[in-house]
C-alpha cells in the first residue's frame, strides 16, 4: 500500500476513534428518544455536580423553544430586582385635604405593573394571594381622607399601552390571557369567570377603586376616569405586589403568559428605556449576556415563534442558576404541581425532577433539573420542533424518568457561587407613558 494512502487511511481511523471517545454517554438514548418525535430536536444534558457532559445531541441548533422561554424572563426579573423585591401600586393625589377629611382634587390610581392586582376574591381564587383593592382603599381612609370631591382617575403611564405581544402583532392576544397594561385590575378580566375582557383596563380599575372606597365609607363625588398623574402629585397610600420570587413561582408553574410578558415590560420600565417588549428583551438579552447565554429572544413567555434558542444555551443558564433557590423553588415538580402536575407521576422522575415545559403547535420542550440516586443534580433541555407534540411529550418524560435513574461518575466540582441577586437601582417611575370582547382564554404555550 502506497504510504500516502495509508497515512490518509490512518487519519480517517484516528478521526473515527476520536469521535468515538468524545461522545457523551447518553448521546444514544437521547438521540433515540427525541427521532420517536420525528421533525427536528436537540438536547443537551450536564451533570453539574461534575461538569460532565452527558449528552449532546443537535445542542447547538437554536429551534423555537416556547414556555421554555419564560426561564430567561424570570431568572432575569430575579437577578434584576432581586427576589425580595416588589411592584408598587399607589395613590396619588392634587388637591388638598381638610380638617374635616375632604380631599379638594382628584385621586390618580397609578398600577406599578403588577399583574395580581384586583379582588380579594379573584385574587384568593387564582392565585391563593395577591394585592388587593380593598387594601388599598382601606389605606386611603387610614389616610385620613373621608370625602373626595373631583374623580378618582386610573394612570397606566409605567407600561405602554400594547395590550398584546409580537406573536399578535401587539394587538390583545387571547392566548396572553387579558391585555397587558400599567395597571390591570383581575387580569383585565371583566367578570370574574372569565368571561369577558375590560375594554379600558384603567379606567376599570379605577372604577373598583371607587366602589371599594365607598364600601369603605369614603364618598366619592363624581365617577372614574383616566388620566395621568402630575409630577407633583403627592402619595397618600400604596399597596405591594408578592415578591417577585412569588411572581416567579406564579409565572413558571402555571406558565402564565400575561405574567410572563409583564414582567418582560417591568423590566423595560425599571431597567431599561421603557416599559415595553422591545425594552424588556434588551434588559433580558444583555443580563443573560453576562452568564455567557445569548439567546433570540422576541417576548417574555415564548409565544412568538421568532424566540430561538439551543439546548445548550438553556442548560448553561440553568448550571449558572443552580444554587439560585428562588428560581428552583419556582419551577413544575415532576408529578406534582403546575404543568408537570400529571406528567410522570408514579415515576422514579417524580420529586426528583422539576422543569419548565414548553408547548406551541408542533413544538414542544422541557428544561430542567433532575437529582441522581447518588445525589447528582443535573441539568438538562430538550427542544423539539415540527413534531406532534403529545408524542414528543412523552419522549421528554422517558427521557426525564432515564435521568432520575441514572447515576453517574466522576468527582464533583467544586459548588459555584450563586448567582447575584442584589437588585440594581430601578428608573423611577415617570408621570408620562413611557412608550406610548371576548373571554380569558387558556395559555396555549405550556
Amino acid at each position: 500500500m502506497p504510504v500516502h494512502r495509508f497515512a490518509l487511511l490512518l487519519a480517517l481511523v484516528l478521526a473515527v476513534c476520536a469521535g468515538s471517545a468524545a461522545a457523551a454517554p447518553l448521546d444514544a438514548l437521547v438521540a433515540s428518544r427525541l427521532a420517536r418525535g420525528g421533525g427536528v430536536s436537540g438536547g443537551f444534558v450536564l451533570d453539574t455536580t461534575t461538569g460532565r457532559t452527558l449528552a449532546s445531541v443537535r445542542a447547538d441548533t437554536a429551534r423555537i423553544p416556547a414556555s421554555v422561554n419564560k426561564l430567561f424572563t424570570s431568572s432575569t426579573a430575579l437577578l434584576r430586582f432581586g427576589p425580595d423585591a416588589t411592584l408598587t401600586t399607589r395613590v396619588l393625589g392634587i388637591g388638598t385635604l381638610d380638617d374635616a377629611g375632604t380631599w379638594h382634587g382628584d385621586l390618580y390610581l397609578r398600577g406599578g405593573g403588577d399583574p395580581t392586582f384586583g379582588s380579594a376574591s379573584f385574587d384568593r381564587l387564582a392565585y391563593g394571594l395577591g394585592t388587593t383593592v380593598s387594601a388599598l382603599a382601606a389605606r386611603v381612609r387610614a389616610a385620613g381622607i373621608l370625602r373626595v370631591t373631583g374623580r378618582v382617575r386610573g394612570d397606566e403611564s409605567w407600561l405602554d399601552r400594547l395590550r398584546g405581544g409580537p406573536a399578535s402583532g401587539y394587538a390583545l392576544d387571547l392566548d396572553v390571557g387579558g391585555p397587558l397594561g400599567g395597571l390591570l385590575y383581575n387580569r383585565g378580566l371583566a367578570r370574574e369567570d372569565g368571561s369577558a375582557l375590560q375594554r379600558q383596563p384603567a379606567k376599570f380599575a379605577a372604577q373598583q377603586l371607587t366602589l371599594e372606597l365607598r364600601r369603605t365609607r369614603v364618598r366619592v363625588v363624581q365617577g372614574a376616569a383616566i388620566g395621568t398623574a402630575p409630577a407633583s402629585a403627592e402619595e397618600i397610600a400604596s399597596v405591594e405586589s408578592p415578591t417577585m420570587a412569588t411572581l416567579a413561582r406564579l409565572t413558571l408553574v402555571p406558565s402564565d403568559n400575561l405574567f410572563a410578558e409583564m414582567l418582560l415590560k417591568n423590566l423595560g420600565a425599571s431597567f431599561g428605556a421603557a416599559g415595553s417588549t422591545a425594552a424588556g428583551v434588551t434588559v433580558v438579552e444583555s443580563t443573560l449576556a453576562r452568564l455567557g447565554v445569548r439567546p433570540q429572544i422576541a417576548d417574555g413567555s415564548g409565544l412568538s415563534r421568532a424566540d430561538r434558542t439551543t439546548p445548550r444555551q438553556v442548560v448553561a443558564l440553568l448550571n449558572a442558576l443552580r444554587a439560585n433557590a428562588p428560581l428552583r423553588a419556582a419551577l413544575p415538580v415532576a408529578g406534582r404541581s403546575g404543568t408537570l402536575a400529571e406528567r410522570m407521576r408514579r415515576t422514579s422522575a417524580q420529586d426528583r425532577c422539576q422543569a419548565k415545559t414548553g408547548t406551541l403547535s408542533n413544538v414542544s420542550a422541557l428544561a430542567g433539573y433532575c437529582r441522581t440516586p447518588n445525589g447528582h443534580l443535573l441539568a438538562f433541555a430538550f427542544i423539539e420542533n415540527l413534531v406532534y407534540t403529545p408524542i414528543a411529550k412523552a419522549a421528554e418524560d422517558r427521557l426525564t424518568i432515564a435521568l432520575a435513574r441514572t447515576r453517574p461518575g466522576g468527582t464533583p466540582i467544586a459548588t459555584p457561587v450563586t448567582q447575584p441577586t442584589t437588585p440594581t437601582t430601578p428608573a423611577p417611575m415617570p408621570s408620562a407613558p413611557a412608550d406610548g370582547g371576548g373571554g380569558g382564554a387558556a395559555p396555549t404555550t405550556r
